[in-house]
């Protein structure tokens, strides 16, 4: 692996960012000898100690070193607030800051994406021996689960007893336990499976990039923006990026085969609007020429509002009141350091829980509600936790039908690009919200809680009505961090689409988008690992196109399905 500061050359394969996709890619390809890869990372290396620690995602969200430090617009729907959007800047990208959930939807998730894009080979049945194949769980192989793979997936190092009796009081409401979350229908109440390995973070560099860095034919740059993709008419043929020791150098790498965009959800629909794919009248009136008209380019922006619940309770011990003095926080971290386990090797979230919002509603046929259960809590993420006892219950809707944008105001790539989530702009969402904040209550108003005497402290009881609820999740809703859908993936002829269900860009050659951004449909929980799946797949398709142009083969399409198409 050379790792030089700056390059300009020539690469069979360009990946641009070193996130959970990126990383996934690298390692893939450059199992095959005779192919080259350039890695591109705007971050740096995953070498801050708080990446490693699970409960430095504290102090890596927020941090320059390690996040874009987006932010929302104003967002109708919150009441007139702007949200941080935190994404990774560094190698591994989100994986590195994120909440080490591993979670892989439901089975329904992929076969409506199968449906849309009219391939098969995206249904539950045909991606699940994809996710065993990454996979290292801590149970070993089995019908659900692989071993051996480099993703490793662990329980988590912890109890605490007011987890225990919320999970207690889920199961009173109806929820089912389960101990697993990841066969394909996610409902019950449980721990959630983390990726560590004994009790540190465990993110797609260690996994994948790391074992790949003796091979001569990987090279990494990170500190290195892309601004702009190469094009040579319809063909991407490079791309240029900024970089050098003041990081004020432009420099120019051809790609011989494909570049490929794996820059998540916000930066890779930025990148082909700055490079003249999308909306054409949007990008003329930009000065941006058009080299693609593609209108899906930074629509369809999804992701999971969470709405956090806080309840003050007594006579049982929680993380606010453990880490409130000075040797509270010695002996948190003795035991880490001793062990690895105890409340730094906490993920964000330790108890999950899915369920029907409204169990009566006939509509509902599966699990639309995800729980993130804390023994914690404050006033908003970055603040102190509060002084007394007290536990975080945070729902989001799983499937939400509220659809927002991310698109450039400008050709300047060092301007970050308009995000408007777009959150609770339909009556369904707003409905939802609703019964998600009741919900919580019935779960917190039974009797494996009632010892505890739980005070509802956020949003509050004074919200009531339908009209008070939405309004209180409009003051507490925040991001769960799970953009997807802005490149998304569908038939050749769908408007809508941005990349067909090989991950091409439409219209134009030597171009893929690998990355959440493909998604179609949000999946029904944590979007990492399908992130990563999503990478495994495309890695496969490549591999595939590759040895058919090589070889001068057949291969057959799903835009030309029934037929054989030369790819020689």
């Amino acid at each position: 692996m050379s790792q030089a500061p700056t390059l300009e050359g020539e690469f069979d394969y360009i990946v641009v960012g070193a996130g959970t996709a990126g990383c996934v890619l690298a390692n893939r390809l450059t199992e095959d000898p005779d192919v080259s890869v350039l890695l591109l990372e705007a971050g740096g290396k995953d070498d801050y100690h708080w990446i490693h620690i699970p409960v430095g995602y504290l102090y890596c969200i927020g941090n320059p070193r390690t996040d874009w430090l987006y932010k929302t617009q104003a967002e109708a729907g919150l009441n007139g607030r702007a949200l941080a959007y935190p994404r990774g800047r560094v190698l591994g990208g989100s994986s590195s800051i994120n909440g080490m959930i591993y979670m892989r939807g439901q089975r329904e998730d992929y076969d409506e994406w199968a449906r849309i894009t009219g391939d098969s080979s995206w249904s539950w049945d045909a991606v699940l021996p994809v996710f065993k194949r990454s996979e290292d769980h801590h149970g070993g192989a089995n019908q659900w689960h692989g071993a051996g793979g480099p993703w490793r997936v662990e329980k988590q190092r912890l109890r605490w007893q007011i987890l225990e009796s919320f999970a207690e009081a889920a199961q009173q409401t109806g929820i089912p336990v389960t101990d697993d979350f990841n066969r394909g229908d996610n409902a019950g109440v449980g721990y959630f499976d983390v990726n560590q390995r004994r009790g540190i973070r465990w993110n797609a560099s260690k996994a994948f990039l790391r074992p790949a860095l003796q091979r001569g034919n990987l090279t990494i740059i990170t500190g290195a923006t892309t601004q702009r993709l190469v094009f040579e008419g319809k063909r991407c043929v490079g791309v240029e990026y900024r970089g050098g020791v003041a990081g004020d150098i432009d420099f120019v790498a051809k790609a011989r085969c494909e570049v490929l965009l794996s820059a998540g959800a916000v930066n890779s629909p930025q990148l082909l609007e700055l490079s003249g794919v999308g909306n054409g009248e949007r990008l003329q009136k930009l000065g941006v020429g058009v080299v693609q008209d593609l209108r899906g380019v930074g629509e369809n922006l999804q992701d999971h509002l969470q709405l956090r619940a806080a309840f003050q309770v007594n006579g049982v011990r929680t993380l606010n009141t453990m880490a409130a003095h000075w040797w509270g926080k010695l002996m948190i971290g003795v035991q880490y350091a001793l062990t690895q386990s105890g409340p730094m090797s906490m993920s964000p979230s330790q108890l999950g829980a899915f369920a029907k919002s409204d169990p009566d509603d006939p509509s509902i046929t599966r699990a639309d509600i995800e729980y993130h259960v804390q023994p914690l809590s404050l006033d908003r993420f970055g603040e102190p936790l509060h002084r007394f006892n007290a536990f975080t219950a945070s729902a989001c809707n799983l499937r939400p039908t509220s659809r927002g944008t991310i698109h450039i105001d400008s050709p300047d790539p060092r301007k970050p690009p308009l995000i408007a989530p777009n959150y609770l702009s339909t009556d369904r969402d707003r409905h939802v919200a609703a019964n998600a904040l009741r919900l919580t209550r019935r779960i917190v108003g039974s009797p494996a809680l009632a010892r505890y005497a739980p005070k509802e402290i956020l949003p509050g009881l004074q919200f009531q009505t339908e009209e008070e609820l939405v309004k209180a999740a409009g003051e507490v809703g925040t991001t769960i961090f799970h953009p997807v859908g802005t490149c998304r993936m569908g038939a050749v002829d769908d408007p809508a689409a941005v990349v067909d269900s090989r991950l091409r860009v439409i219209g134009l050659e030597g171009l893929r988008v690998v990355d959440a951004s493909v998604m179609p449909v949000i999946t029904s929980g944590n979007t990492n690992s399908p992130t990563l799946m999503i990478a495994e797949r495309a890695s496969a398709m490549i591999r595939e196109d590759r040895n058919a142009r090589v070889s001068g083969t057949q291969v057959q399409t799903p835009s030309t399905r029934g037929t054989s198409v030369s790819v020689a």
